[in-house]
C-alpha cells in the first residue's frame, strides 16, 4: 500500500499513533526511567518536578517499586503548584501503607494545605489524609473532616463525606459518635452535590440511625431531585427506610392488600383478588403472593434462613399499629411526591429505585404509575434490559393486570440476549389474558421456528403455562403440542441434534401440565401420548410419559385395560432403557401391581417380577438401589394370589400402609411459591442474583423508630451552646442557609457509663487545707465567642467583625465571674502506670515505667521516666539493664529530618541517657530507675534493648503525649492575650463526657460541690499531663446545682519546639449529673495539638479506677 511514497500500513499505523499521542503524557510510559529521576524532584523549575513525578507516576502503573523516592517527593509537597501537589498527594497514597513512619511524619504538611486558600488544594490534602490507612493517623483524619465538614467550598464539603467511610472502615470504635455528628452535619447541608455524598456515608456509617434522618427529612425530600444520579439511589432508599422504621407501611397499598379490600371493590377467592367491575374477571393480583413479598422485604437473611416453611411467611400479617395512611401522613405524602418525577429520570438504577418506593408505599391505584417508566426504560437501555426485566417479574407475578394491556412490549427482539428472551416468555406467559392470548400464540408458533432450539423449547414450556392459566384455550394449545410430538424429525435419534431433544421434553410436560387440570377430560390425549412411547427416543420424555402411566393408570375405563400391554412393552424395552427411564419404569411398575383388577393381577404380578429381576442385574447402582426397595415394599403384594388378599389377611402390616402412602396417594396442586419463596428490594443486587449479597439491608421492621419531637425542638439550645466551639463557628458564607450547620458546632466524645467508687478523700484535711478560695472578678463571657468569629473571619478571608463593635456593646457583655484558686494538690497527683515488660514475656521480669512532671537537666527534649523492676521469678535476675538500639539509629535520623527545623539544633543530643546498671534483683525484690528519654517523634515509640542474664530482649517505649510539654506559669491576662493570636487553624475543641465528680463520696458529706468537680477535674488532668493550673472561673449568677460556665485553663510549652500551648476546659450541665466538657487547645503545632486533644478527651472520660490503673 502506497509502496511509491516507501511506507507500509504498519508504518502508517505507527505513524496515526504517534499523531494521537502529541501534546499528551503518554510517552512516559514508553521509557520512564530514560531520565534520571532524582535531579528533577529537586529542581527549582515546577515543570521539571511535574515530569519527575507523572515519571513515578508512570513506573508505578508499570508495577516497578520507587518507594525510595519517598523523603524528595513529600518534601515536594511545600511547593505552590497545584499540579504538583495533586502528584505528590498521588504518590503518597500509594506508598503510605508501605512506608507509614514517613507518611505520619508527612501529616504536618497536610495539616498546613488544609488552611490553603484554594479549595482545590485543600480537597486533595484531604482526600490524602482520609486515603491514608494508619490507625495512628485516624484522629487527626477525624479531626480534618470535622474542619471540612464546615468548609465555605462545596467540593472541599463533598470530599468531606467521602472521606467519612474510610475513616469508618477503620473500625475506630472510640469516635464512632463523632463520626455519626459528621454525618448529621453534611446531610443538612444545602448544596445537593454535598447531600449525595452523605447519603453514601450514612448508607455505610449508620444506616439504622434513623434521628439523624429524622431532623432533616423534609429537607432532603425537597433537595432529592437536585442530587446527582447515583446520590439519588442511595437517599431514596435511605428515605423510605425512615418511613417504614417511623410510620410502618401504608394501609391503602399493595403491600397490606389483604386487609381492607371491601371497600375498594375488589374481593378474594382461592388467593386471588379480582376486581368486581372488571367485566372479563380478569385477576387482579395474588394475594398470596403479595403478601409473601411485602414480608420478604422486611424480613432480614437470617430471618428468613431460620423460617421453618413457606406457609409461615403468608399467614404472616401486620399489626394495625404498625400501618399508617397516605391522607393522614405528610411524611409518606411528600416522599411519594418527591419520587414520582424521577421515574422518568435518565438513570435507569433511579427509575428502579423510585419504582421501589411507589411500589412499596403508593395506594392501591396509584401502582400503575410506574408501568410507562418502566416500559420506556426496557425499549431504550439496552444495557439494563435484563435488570429492568428481572424487577418487571416480580412485580407481574404478584400484579399480572398492571402490564396485561402492555404485552406487546415483551415480544422477542432477534437481538436480544438469550436470558432477556427467557424473562420475556416468562412474562408473556404471566400477563397473558384472554384477549391477548391469541396474538400471543401466533408470537409462539414463529419462536418455536427459531434456530437457538434452546429458546424453542422454552417457548413450549411457556405455551404449556399460558394454558395452565388460561382454561379457555388448552384445546388449541393441547392440539399444537401433540402436532410437535408427532413430527417426523422426533421419529428418529434426536441425541445428536443440538436442542431438539429439549423441545420434545418441555412439549410433553407442558401436556402433562394441562393435563392436571382435568385428568378425566383429557383420557384420549393421554392414549396418545402412551401410544408415541414407540416414537418417542429421548430419554427424559419417554421417563415423562411412563410416570403419567403410572400417575394415571386406574383413569377413566380405556387406561385400565391397556396396562397389561403398556406394561409387557415396558419389560420388553427395559435394558435398552436409559437410567432414569429405567427408575420410573421400576415405579410405574410398582404403581400398577397396587392399583391391578382381579382378572389382570396375576399377568401383571409376572411382569412386575420380570422387570424386577432386570433391575437386580442392571449394571447402575441407583437402578439396583431401587428395585431392592421396591421387591421388600411389594413382598406382600407378590406373595398373595388375589388382588383382594393382601387387604384382609394383612391388615395389620405396616409395609402395605407404607406402600400405599408412597405410591397410592394422589398428586397434590403445585405451588409455584414453594419453589420460589424470596423476594428482595426492587432494584438490588439481591434481586438479580436471588440471594442476599453483600451490603443487602432489608426494610426496618415497621414503627420500630420512635422519632422524639424534644430532639428536634433541642436543636436552637445546641446551636446557642455550640457557639464557644470553634468548629461551630465555620459556615458557609457564599449563602445564607436559613437551616445552616451551626448545631453540629463540634465533635461530640460520649463516654461509656463507668461504675466505680470515688476516691476516698480525708474530709479533715481538706477542711483544715482548703483548695478554693473565691475573689470577684469582671470577665467577658461573650470573649470566646468573639474569638471564634474572628477564626472565622480569617477562614473566609474576610475582616473581622468583632471589630466593628462598640466599647460600649462589649460593657453590655461583662458580666460577674468568681476567680477560684487552686491550692497545692501536687501530692494528691497520682501519675498513670504503664507496662514496658510483662512477666510472661521476660521469665518472671515485670517492668513499668511511668512519666514524671519534673523536667529533665540534661537537654530541654529529654523526658523523665521512672521504671520499677520486679522481680516474680524464683531466681535471682542478674546484669539488668536498659540500652537505645543502636541497629534503628539510622532510620531514626530519618524520620528525625522530616519532623522539622524544630529538632535540628539538638541532633547531638543522646537519645537515651544511660540508667545506672542492676546488678542483682532477687526474687521478688523490685527496684526504681530513673531514664531520660528524647523521643523523635511525639507519636512513634522509643526502641530499647533490655539486657538480663545475658540475655537481649527488644522493648518498646511508648510516648505519653502529655508529658511532652512542660508547665508554662502564666498569668490569666498573658493567657488571654496568646490565645487571642492562636485563632482559625491553630485552635481545635473537642467533647466529652466527664463522671468522676458524680462518684465522689465528698459530696455527700456537705462539702461544696463546685469544690469537688473543680478537684476531679484538676486531678484528673495532671495525674495524666504536666501542665500549669492558670485559672478556674466560675459564674456568679449560677444557681448552685448549675456547673454551666465553670471554665478551667492550664498552659504549657512543647519540649521540642518551647512553642505554647493552651489548654481550656469548659463545663455545662448540673453538678449532680454527667457533664459535658468541651476541651479547646491553642498551639502553632497542628498535629501535636490534635493528638493532645484526643489524648485528653479520651482520660477525662475515663474513671478514676481506670484511668489509674
Amino acid at each position: 500500500m502506497f509502496n511509491q511514497f516507501g511506507s507500509t500500513a504498519e508504518t502508517l499505523s505507527k505513524a496515526s499513533a504517534a499523531v494521537l499521542r502529541i501534546g499528551t503524557d503518554a510517552h512516559l510510559y514508553d521509557d520512564p526511567e530514560d531520565v534520571n529521576i532524582a535531579p528533577l524532584l529537586d529542581s527549582k523549575f515546577e515543570s521539571e518536578k511535574c515530569e519527575a513525578l507523572k515519571r513515578l507516576l508512570a513506573l508505578i502503573a508499570q508495577g516497578f517499586d520507587v518507594s525510595n523516592f519517598f523523603p524528595q517527593v513529600v518534601k515536594n509537597v511545600a511547593s505552590h503548584s497545584s499540579e504538583v501537589k495533586k502528584l505528590v498527594y498521588l504518590y503518597l497514597l500509594h506508598y503510605a501503607e508501605k512506608r507509614p513512619n514517613e507518611a505520619l511524619l508527612s501529616i504536618n504538611y497536610f495539616q498546613k494545605d488544609l488552611g490553603d486558600p484554594n479549595p482545590l488544594v485543600r480537597a486533595w490534602a484531604l482526600r490524602t489524609m482520609a486515603g491514608i490507612r494508619l490507625h495512628v493517623i485516624a484522629p487527626l483524619a477525624l479531626a480534618a473532616v470535622s474542619k471540612c465538614a464546615r468548609d465555605p467550598a462545596v467540593y472541599v464539603r463533598k470530599c468531606a463525606a467521602n472521606a467519612l467511610p474510610k475513616l469508618n472502615d477503620l473500625r475506630l470504635e472510640e469516635h464512632a459518635s463523632a463520626i455519626e455528628e459528621i454525618v448529621g452535619i453534611l446531610l443538612n447541608d444545602h448544596s445537593p452535590g454535598v447531600v449525595g455524598a452523605a447519603a453514601a456515608a450514612f448508607t455505610s456509617i449508620c444506616p439504622n440511625n434513623f434521628k439523624l434522618i429524622g431532623k432533616n427529612y423534609k429537607k432532603l425530600c425537597q433537595i432529592l431531585p437536585d442530587v446527582e444520579e447515583w446520590g439519588q439511589i442511595l437517599l431514596i432508599g435511605t428515605l423510605l427506610r425512615y418511613v417504614v422504621a417511623r410510620h410502618g407501611l401504608v394501609r391503602e397499598s399493595l403491600m397490606l392488600s389483604l386487609h381492607g379490600l371491601d371497600s375498594n371493590g375488589f374481593y378474594e377467592k382461592d388467593g386471588v383478588v379480582r376486581d368486581e367491575r372488571d367485566g372479563d374477571k380478569r385477576d387482579l393480583f395474588d394475594a398470596n403472593l403479595v403478601s409473601l413479598v411485602s414480608k420478604c422485604y422486611i424480613e432480614g437473611p437470617d430471618e428468613y434462613m431460620s423460617r421453618d416453611n413457606y406457609g409461615e411467611t403468608v399467614a404472616a400479617s401486620f399489626d394495625s399499629k404498625e400501618t399508617t395512611s397516605v391522607g393522614d401522613n405528610e411524611d409518606v405524602k411528600i416522599l411519594l411526591q418527591c419520587t414520582s418525577p424521577l421515574l422518568w429520570s435518565n438513570n435507569s438504577a433511579v427509575v428502579l429505585a423510585a419504582a421501589g418506593v411507589q411500589w412499596i408505599m403508593a395506594p392501591l391505584e396509584d401502582v400503575k404509575k410506574i408501568v410507562k417508566p418502566l416500559l420506556f426504560l426496557l425499549r431504550s437501555s439496552t444495557a439494563s434490559k435484563y435488570v429492568v426485566l428481572c424487577n418487571i417479574l416480580v412485580f407481574a407475578k404478584a400484579v399480572p393486570s398492571l402490564f396485561a394491556p402492555h404485552f406487546e412490549d415483551f415480544f422477542i427482539c432477534s437481538s436480544d440476549a438469550y436470558q432477556v428472551k427467557a424473562h420475556k416468555l416468562e412474562m408473556l406467559s404471566l400477563i397473558a389474558t384472554t384477549s391477548s392470548i391469541s396474538s400471543i400464540l401466533r408470537e409462539f408458533e414463529d419462536y418455536i421456528k427459531d434456530p437457538d432450539r434452546s429458546f424453542a423449547a422454552d417457548t413450549v414450556a411457556a405455551i404449556g403455562l399460558c394454558a395452565k392459566r388460561l382454561p379457555e384455550i388448552p384445546t388449541a394449545c393441547l392440539n399444537g403440542l401433540l402436532a410437535l410430538v408427532r413430527q417426523e424429525s422426533f421419529a428418529g435419534d434426536l441425541e445428536s441434534v443440538d436442542g431438539e431433544a429439549g423441545v420434545l421434553v418441555q412439549a410433553v410436560m407442558s401436556i402433562q401440565t394441562i393435563i392436571e387440570r382435568d385428568p378425566l377430560s383429557h383420557e384420549k390425549v393421554i392414549i396418545q401420548l402412551f401410544r408415541s412411547l414407540d416414537s418417542v427416543k429421548v430419554a427424559a420424555a419417554r421417563a415423562t410419559i411412563i410416570w403419567m402411566v403410572g400417575v394415571y393408570c386406574s383413569l377413566g375405563h380405556i387406561i385400565p385395560r391397556m396396562l397389561t400391554t403398556i406394561t409387557k412393552y415396558l419389560a420388553w424395552s427395559f435394558k435398552s432403557e436409559a437410567s432414569e427411564t429405567k427408575l420410573q419404569i421400576l415405579n410405574t411398575a410398582a404403581k400398577v401391581l397396587i392399583s391391578a383388577e382381579v382378572e389382570e393381577f396375576q399377568m401383571l404380578k409376572k411382569i412386575v417380577l420380570y422387570v424386577l429381576e432386570l433391575g437386580e442385574c442392571d449394571l447402575n447402582y441407583d437402578v439396583r438401589d431401587r428395585t431392592r426397595f421396591l421387591k421388600k415394599m411389594l413382598s406382600y403384594k407378590l406373595a398373595c394370589h388375589e388382588p383382594a388378599e393382601d387387604s384382609v389377611a394383612s391388615h395389620g402390616n405396616i409395609a402395605e400402609h407404607v406402600v400405599e402412602h408412597v405410591f397410592g396417594r394422589k398428586l397434590k396442586p403445585f405451588s409455584p411459591l414453594a419453589l420460589h419463596n424470596r423476594f428482595y428490594l426492587p432494584g438490588s443486587l439481591s434481586q438479580i442474583v436471588l440471594h442476599a449479597a453483600p451490603g443487602y439491608e432489608a426494610l426496618p421492621k415497621p414503627c420500630s423508630f420512635v422519632f422524639e419531637e424534644h430532639d428536634h425542638l433541642s436543636d436552637s439550645a445546641r446551636q446557642r451552646e455550640a457557639r464557644d466551639d470553634l468548629n461551630g463557628s465555620q459556615e458557609s458564607s457564599e449563602t445564607g442557609d436559613e437551616d445552616g450547620s451551626s448545631e453540629y458546632d463540634s465533635e461530640s466524645y460520649n463516654g461509656s457509663d463507668f461504675s466505680c467508687a470515688g476516691d476516698e478523700r480525708n474530709d479533715a484535711n481538706d477542711a483544715n487545707d482548703p483548695l478554693i478560695q473565691i475573689s470577684e472578678v469582671a470577665v467577658s463571657t461573650d470573649q470566646e465567642e468573639l474569638r471564634s468569629k474572628m477564626a472565622l473571619d480569617l477562614w473566609l478571608d474576610e475582616e473581622s467583625s468583632s471589630s466593628n463593635q462598640t466599647p460600649s456593646a462589649l460593657d453590655r457583655n461583662q458580666s460577674s465571674y468568681a476567680k477560684i484558686s487552686v491550692g497545692d494538690i501536687g501530692s494528691r497527683v497520682n501519675p498513670k502506670s504503664y507496662t514496658l515488660l510483662d512477666p510472661g514475656n521476660g521469665n518472671g521480669l515485670k517492668i513499668d515505667y511511668t512519666f514524671l512532671s519534673e523536667v529533665s537537666t540534661a537537654s530541654p527534649l529529654h523526658v523523665c521516666v521512672e521504671v520499677l523492676f520486679q522481680n516474680s521469678s524464683t531466681e535471682p535476675i542478674l546484669e539488668v539493664n536498659l540500652e537505645y538500639e543502636e541497629a534503628k539509629k539510622e532510620s531514626d535520623s530519618a524520620e528525625q529530618t522530616l519532623v522539622g527545623k524544630a529538632n535540628a539544633s539538638y541532633n547531638n543530643v543522646p537519645t537515651l541517657i544511660r540508667m545506672e546498671e542492676l546488678n542483682c534483683l532477687e526474687p521478688g525484690q523490685s527496684a526504681k530507675r530513673l531514664i531520660q528519654v528524647r523521643f523523635h517523634h511525639h507519636l512513634l515509640p522509643m526502641r530499647l534493648s533490655l539486657h538480663y542474664n545475658g540475655k537481649k530482649v527488644p522493648v518498646k517505649l511508648r510516648p505519653d503525649l502529655g508529658y511532652l510539654v512542660k508547665p508554662f506559669p502564666i498569668t490569666i491576662e498573658e493567657f488571654l492575650a496568646t490565645e487571642s493570636r492562636l485563632p482559625g487553624m491553630f485552635e481545635y475543641s473537642r467533647r466529652c463526657t466527664f463522671t468522676d465528680h458524680v462518684k465522689d463520696t465528698r459530696m455527700e458529706n456537705g462539702k461544696d460541690k463546685f469544690l469537688s468537680i473543680c478537684e476531679s477535674i484538676t486531678l484528673k488532668v495532671l495525674s495524666n499531663s504536666n501542665l500549669h493550673l492558670v485559672s478556674v472561673d466560675l459564674p456568679v449568677a449560677n444557681t448552685l446545682e448549675d456547673a454551666t460556665g465553670l471554665r478551667l485553663r492550664f498552659s504549657s510549652k512543647i519540649l521540642s519546639s518551647e512553642i505554647p500551648l493552651l489548654i481550656t476546659i469548659t463545663v455545662q450541665g448540673k453538678c449532680s449529673e454527667d457533664l459535658n466538657l468541651t476541651v479547646k487547645i491553642n498551639c502553632e503545632e497542628t498535629v501535636f495539638g490534635l493528638n493532645l486533644l484526643n489524648r485528653i478527651a479520651n482520660f477525662l472520660v475515663e474513671t478514676s479506677s481506670s484511668a489509674s490503673s
